[in-house]
């Protein structure tokens, strides 16, 4: 029998059948029902996965006893999934066992289909098992893919928050996305609406121009199952692009416990983790614990103070990370950017109070008005920003005095440039 090679990227002609045998019996051990990931890891770590196999058909290997108490699946579980069930939630009639379920699987058979469609699976000890999870306190048992596993062979930043994202955090997301990949870095998300699904454009638009980057989804489904079916277009493109990895079984639904269960995987990956917006009790907030947890950095966009969508990574920025303006905050953090010396400020603009006291100059007054034309409007039009922006702070950047500040606003509003609502300007794009 020739078979595609499970271990590396889609392969050109049929690989060995040894190491498919393997990788197939990997893969049924990890559709056991109950199968949690630390219990695969004993599993593979003591016995061949051939021979596990069998042990797990004679009974000499046995699913372990359920909890006292009714618990979700662990973290990883593969369940029933697509191998021996539906993968739904509901609990069965019957707990079987292992050695029932593996009598009735021919694990060459069914992986058979799912690595001629491309899925790929490694584990720990494999060449192609990423580095920065080998030592990982919560370690995967195997893991499934599809793509380019050397996508994460590159300095890797997690770009995480809300599925209920506003303009602007998506903006913030995709362009974040984008200068990353464009600086070679590997941005790694969560394929989710929102900001994950953001930055994944952000970054595939760099890549459609010949970056260095890449950028990998952590799937809370099968790595062939697109969730949300919105992002299936973006889903593809990121396979084709980087790499889908997922804990999950091909085949596999998305369910609500398996998207924190993933959460640490993103953690796991990468040496920094970027949270643009997040609600108060936000799955980015599980991530940045995840991160914490593991010595990994995190960093926050700031948001406006009276949004919900920002009130968790607000106070996430308030507890301790530290902010995030923009691509070169992130890559100044990795080590591979140095920031330019503070530029002085532009004519007209007052310096920052820090810089002020710094040089002992006396606080400047507003600069007089000068004569009608376009350079007052383009220093308006630059202080109002793409966040609301209050007329004061508008004064107070351009130095201009009220009146002239005023004007101008009106001016650009008219010219459509610029929006008010409740007592705050905003530029249009």
């Amino acid at each position: 029998m020739t078979v595609p090679d499970p271990a590396g990227a889609p392969p050109t002609g049929p690989g060995p059948e040894e190491d498919f045998g393997v990788a197939a019996h990997v893969a049924a051990l990890a559709g056991l029902p109950g199968m949690g990931p630390a219990t695969l890891v004993s599993i593979l770590t003591d016995h061949d996965p051939i021979e596990a196999w069998a042990e797990v058909r004679s009974g000499r290997i046995e699913r372990p006893l359920p909890r006292r108490r009714p618990a979700p699946p662990a973290a990883g579980s593969s369940g029933q999934g697509a191998l021996f069930g539906s993968g739904s939630a509901a609990p069965a009639p019957r707990r079987r066992s292992w050695a029932e379920v593996a009598q009735r699987v021919e694990p060459l058979e069914w992986w058979g289909r799912h690595a001629a469609g491309g899925t790929r699976v490694t584990w720990p000890g494999r060449p192609d098992f990423p580095v920065a999870l080998a030592g990982d306190p919560h370690l995967p048992g195997a893991l499934f893919w599809r793509g380019r596993m050397d996508a994460l062979d590159r300095p890797c930043v997690a770009i995480v928050g809300t599925r209920n994202a506003t303009p602007d955090g998506r903006s913030t997301a995709f362009h974040l996305g984008r200068d990353l990949a464009a600086a070679g870095v590997c941005v790694v998300s969560g394929l989710a609406l929102g900001i994950d699904g953001a930055a994944h454009a952000g970054a595939l638009a760099a890549l459609g121009t010949g970056a260095s980057g890449a950028t990998v989804g952590i799937a809370a489904s099968g790595p062939d199952v697109p969730y949300p079916r919105r992002h299936t277009r973006l889903w593809w493109e990121v396979a084709e692009q980087g790499a889908i990895l997922s804990e999950n079984l091909p085949g596999r639904p998305a369910q609500a416990w398996r998207f924190p269960t993933r959460n640490r995987i993103i953690a796991g990956l990468v040496s920094l983790v970027v949270v643009v917006e997040s609600h108060r009790c936000g799955g980015s907030l599980i991530t940045a614990e995840a991160a914490i947890e593991r010595g990994v950095e995190v960093r926050v966009v700031p948001g406006p103070v009276h949004s919900p969508a920002s009130e968790g990574s607000n106070q996430l920025l308030y507890d301790g990370p530290g902010p995030v303006r923009d691509a070169r905050d992130v890559l100044d953090a990795l080590g591979l950017f140095r920031p330019d010396p503070v530029p002085p400020p532009a004519p007209g603009c007052r310096p920052p109070l820090v810089r002020r006291r710094q040089s002992g100059a006396a606080p400047a007054g507003p600069a007089p008005g000068g004569p009608p034309g376009s350079g007052e409007l383009d220093r308006v039009l630059e202080a109002v920003g793409w966040r609301p922006t209050a007329t004061g702070q508008v004064m107070e950047r351009t130095g201009l005095d009220a009146a002239t500040v005023a004007r101008r606003l009106d001016q650009l509003t008219e010219a459509g440039l610029i929006g008010h609502h409740a007592g705050w300007w905003s530029r249009r794009s």
